[in-house]
């Protein structure tokens, strides 16, 4: 099954569609601008140019599922974060299933479900994300949403746990997630499920099963 990588360009999103062009899982690249295209084009994959702030649907043709990592970054304002983090993964989601697609993958964030716990400034980052959580499971689109610690850009241990006792920390890197959206991808019969995933010991297949 393809899947339309939405965030493509991101962290996480570039990490994941290396990853997956080297697998052999077709995808295809979801990018904002033309002069990000090159980077996709030289390692063999598929890019696509469209904006979460504007029309996004022609995207999704020939996709089967879609990964949505996509965000608008620590260096934007509350007002991007709602059309882009929360807006922009609800409609994603209504897109996904007006299509039939088979999955959605959401990319979201530990303890998104309260988001008042959060420091300050994450605040709003965490509201969109429960909301946009809360959209996707109420969608009727079969779906998956990855719950990651605090990120950090560590290389790939491909090791994880499933709590914060287990890990001792909460944090994991932008690579061990990046392993983890391709273990999902990889494993259609994977759906309406939730996972915390952090820095750990254990293989992705122990977490994800």
């Amino acid at each position: 099954m393809t899947a339309l990588v939405i965030g493509a360009n991101g962290q996480i999103g570039k990490q994941f569609c290396e990853l997956a062009q080297q697998a052999g899982t077709p995808i295809k690249a979801m990018i904002r601008k033309d002069e990000q295209a090159p980077w996709f084009r030289e390692r063999g994959i598929e890019p696509v140019v469209a904006d979460l702030e504007g029309e996004f649907e022609y995207a999704f043709e020939g996709c089967d599922q879609v990964v949505f990592t996509a965000g608008s970054g620590p260096h934007t304002g509350p007002d991007k974060t709602l059309l882009i983090d929360l807006y922009g993964a609800i409609r994603a989601a209504d897109i996904a299933k007006q299509k039939g697609l088979a999955r959605y993958i959401m990319v979201s964030a530990m303890r998104a479900e309260k988001p008042l716990e959060a420091p300050e400034k994450m605040r709003p980052y965490m509201a969109a994300k429960f909301a946009a959580d809360a959209h996707l499971r109420s969608s009727d689109i079969p779906y998956v949403i990855l719950k990651p610690g605090r990120l950090t850009d560590e290389a790939a241990s491909r090791r994880f746990a499933s709590t914060v006792d287990e890990a001792g920390d909460n944090q994991i890197s932008r690579a061990n997630v990046a392993h983890a959206l391709l273990h999902v991808v990889q494993n259609p019969g994977v759906i309406n499920q939730e996972y915390l995933l952090l820095d750990g010991k254990r293989p992705i297949e122990e977490i994800i099963r």
